[in-house]
C-alpha cells in the first residue's frame, strides 16, 4: 500500500468511528504480524497497565522466531482507545471474536474485514490480501534504506533470500 492509501483507510475509519478496526489497521501495518499472528495478540503483548508500549516482540507461530516491531504515536493511540473501549483486561485477546466459541478474530475474519479496507480506497479486493499490510511497511523501510538485513529482521525471515523474493526486489551482486 501506498502512503496515501494508508491515510485514506485510516480517515475512512476514524471519520466511521470504528476504533476497533483502527486499531487492528494501524497494528497491522505497524506490526508487519501475519494476519494469523496479528488477530491472536493478547493485550498484555502490545501494553502494560493502561499504557501501550512504544515497542513489542512476538514469537512468530511460523519460524519460532521472535520479531519486535515499533508502535507509532497513532497506533499507540489508536490501540489504547480501543482497550479502554471494549474494556479489555491484560489477560485478553487484543480483538476478541464477537462469536461464541471463539476467543479472537479468526485470519478467516481479519482476511475480509481487509478487503473492506481495501474498498474504502477505492482499489480492487483482489488485488491486496493481509500480506499486503505486512509488507506495507517493509517495502517502505526499504525504499527508505535499501538495508535488506534489517527489514529481514523485522519480518522475521531467517533467509535473505526470503526478504529478497517478499519484496520483490532485484539484487545486484558484485562479481
Amino acid at each position: 500500500m501506498k502512503l496515501q492509501e494508508i491515510w485514506t483507510v485510516r480517515t475512512q475509519l476514524r471519520m466511521a468511528g470504528k476504533t476497533r478496526e483502527l486499531a487492528l489497521f494501524n497494528l497491522a501495518i505497524d506490526s508487519k504480524l501475519r494476519g494469523c499472528e496479528l488477530v491472536a495478540l493478547r493485550v498484555r503483548d502490545v501494553a502494560h497497565g493502561n499504557h501501550v508500549v512504544s515497542r513489542a516482540s512476538v514469537v512468530q507461530h511460523k519460524t519460532r522466531e521472535p520479531v519486535r516491531f515499533e508502535l507509532t504515536d497513532q497506533t499507540r493511540d489508536a490501540v489504547e482507545d480501543w482497550i479502554k473501549e471494549a474494556g479489555l483486561s491484560s489477560a485478553d485477546f487484543l480483538f476478541p471474536s464477537r462469536q461464541s466459541g471463539s476467543p479472537h478474530v479468526s485470519a478467516r475474519q481479519y482476511a475480509r474485514i481487509v478487503k473492506r479496507w481495501i474498498g474504502l480506497m477505492g482499489a480492487d479486493p483482489q488485488e491486496y490480501g493481509t500480506h499486503s499490510l505486512r509488507r506495507t511497511k517493509a517495502t517502505l523501510i526499504y525504499r527508505q534504506t535499501k538495508n535488506l538485513r534489517a527489514v529481514q529482521l523485522l519480518l522475521g525471515h531467517r533467509k535473505i533470500e526470503s526478504t529478497v523474493r517478499y519484496l520483490g526486489v532485484e539484487v545486484v551482486t558484485s562479481q
